[in-house]
């Protein structure tokens, strides 16, 4: 039965990937889910977006868009979302901009507030969602 079980890494180029050296991937599927790694609001550099938790948030949902799409599935297929804040407070900003990606029949949801998150991000984001392409597990 094992050998039936499918394990992929995936990775695509429309989203910033992991720095060089660090022992993680975008994304793994296994069989027909999809597991991405925390996602900052990072440019092609690496660097922080400007423009405050925002700006953040929206480019953290624009790369795990590419990622999800590289895996075979999308915003929809979203099971279970977390959000990590560096300030609580910023949570209504972020959840404005969430709406604007997640439109309906909405993802379980967890948000809270973390001592500090990599590059001093405001915001990192990560989810889970169910892969129906199944070309993509292949």
């Amino acid at each position: 039965m094992a050998s039936s079980l499918i394990r992929k890494v995936i990775s695509t180029a429309k989203a910033p990937r992991p720095a060089k050296g660090s022992p993680y991937n975008q994304a793994v599927s296994f069989n027909n889910t999809v597991f991405l790694s925390g996602v900052l609001g990072v440019d092609e550099h690496l660097k922080l977006v400007a423009g405050g938790v925002g700006a953040e948030a929206k480019k953290a949902l624009e790369s795990i868009g590419c990622i999800l799409e590289a895996a075979g599935s999308s915003y929809e297929q979203v099971i279970k979302c977390n959000i990590m804040l560096n300030d609580i407070n910023d949570f209504a900003c972020v959840n404005d901009v969430y709406k604007e990606f997640f439109l309906k029949n909405f993802p379980a949801r967890s948000t809270y507030q973390v001592g500090k998150l990599p590059m001093g991000a405001s915001v990192e984001i990560e989810v889970i969602a169910a892969v129906i392409n199944e070309q993509c597990n292949k």
